[in-house]
Formats: C-alpha cells, sequence, structure tokens
C-alpha cells in the first residue's frame, strides 16, 4: 500500500475572485455547474448531502441534482430512507459538489422540505421504466437478505402496476432552501480561494474566508 502521506497536489488550474462572484450565489453556482458539464467532468450533478440523526450523528451519501433555481436545489429520493427519516426529525441539510478536473468546490447548507405532490410525479414521470420500478422494488435502507429480493420485488412490481405505474407514495423530492453558500478554488501553495455568501435579512453577504 502507498504512504498516503506522500500524496501531493498542485492546485493551479484557476482562481476566484470577488468581482466573478459580484451576482450573487446562485449566478455563480449556474455558471460553474454549466462550466463542469461543458468540461465533461464525471458526474456534475453529483452532490454529496449530508444529514444529522436524533442521537447527534451525522451521516453522508451521494445523490444526483435535478434542479437548481430560486427555490433551492431539488433532489428525489425514498421519503423512508435513512436520509428521510433524519430530515423528518431534522430538516436541515449540508450539500458538497466536488469537481475534482476543475479544482473546485460547492458547499451550500439550509433548511430542507419536501417537493410538491405535483413536483414529484412529473419528475417520476420523466424517469426511464425500470428506475420508475426499482422505486416500488427498493425497500431503500432496510436489511435484505440477498439482491434476489429486489429481482423478485421488481419483477413483481412490473406485474402490478405495468407500463406506467403510478409514484410510489413513500417517494419523492426535497429541496434544500441554501441559507449558505461556499465556493472553493483550489490554488497554489494551498492558498485557495474561498467566497463564502451568508443570507442575511433577505439579501447575500459575500466575505472572504482564510484557506
Amino acid at each position: 500500500m502507498s504512504k498516503l502521506s506522500d500524496f501531493r497536489k498542485s492546485y493551479e488550474l484557476g482562481e476566484l475572485d470577488e468581482a466573478e462572484a459580484a451576482d450573487g450565489p446562485l449566478v455563480l453556482f449556474n455558471r460553474w455547474m454549466d462550466e463542469a458539464i461543458a468540461h465533461d467532468v464525471s458526474e456534475p450533478t453529483a452532490m454529496t448531502v449530508a444529514t444529522v440523526a436524533a442521537n447527534g450523528r451525522p451521516s453522508t451519501r451521494v445523490v444526483l441534482l435535478k434542479g437548481a433555481d430560486a427555490r433551492g436545489m431539488v433532489w428525489f429520493t425514498n421519503y423512508e430512507s435513512r436520509k428521510g427519516e433524519e430530515l423528518a426529525g431534522n430538516p436541515f441539510a449540508a450539500l458538497q459538489f466536488h469537481w475534482v478536473e476543475m479544482e473546485r468546490v460547492v458547499r451550500i447548507e439550509g433548511r430542507v422540505e419536501k417537493t410538491s405532490a405535483q413536483e414529484s410525479d412529473d419528475y417520476f414521470k420523466s424517469r426511464p421504466l425500470d428506475s420508475r420500478l426499482g422505486a416500488w422494488a427498493s425497500p431503500q435502507s432496510r436489511v435484505i437478505s440477498s439482491r434476489a429480493v429486489l429481482v423478485t420485488n421488481a419483477a413483481k412490481a412490473a406485474v402490478q402496476h405495468g407500463l406506467n405505474p403510478e409514484r410510489p407514495p413513500h417517494w419523492g423530492g426535497y429541496r434544500l432552501v441554501p441559507e449558505r453558500y461556499e465556493f472553493w478554488q483550489g490554488r497554489r501553495s494551498r492558498l485557495h480561494d474561498r467566497l463564502v455568501f451568508t443570507l442575511d435579512g433577505g439579501a447575500w453577504r459575500r466575505d472572504r474566508l482564510a484557506p
């Protein structure tokens, strides 16, 4: 095994100054997302979602961003999953995007709410059939005896729901309403650029943080 402490990388691909962020956090986020997609970043919409359980223990998982606008950041999942249970008890979360190829990180924090039933229905209908059946087949985050359970459940769901399955009542969207954004751009000598936006009385305050 390689000695992990020997790994080094010099970050030299970009910079982040206040002028680039002058239009506010959502504009900058959308610009960075567009650039990540244009640069063929692997899984540009993948984000880590961090939640906290009632006992104070945090947990993370990777999901895919499905919407980003003035209302917030949207993803879809099983409401009965671990993250769903934790959000029901503590409706605050943190998101992180890591675009390795561009040496960029975005962190977003805020309160989480469910999307409307109509939003969840509309997105569910846009998914491939196998994914819609999978939402019925998987008791997400629950212990199962083998993969055969999923295969059997999917077959049963196909028979029961056919080619146009309705959205399961335990499945739908979440929206994180941002209260804090942080944009990180790697720089040489570990003197990275960090700009943070904090919601203050309905307006965004911008500050630079030391790396």
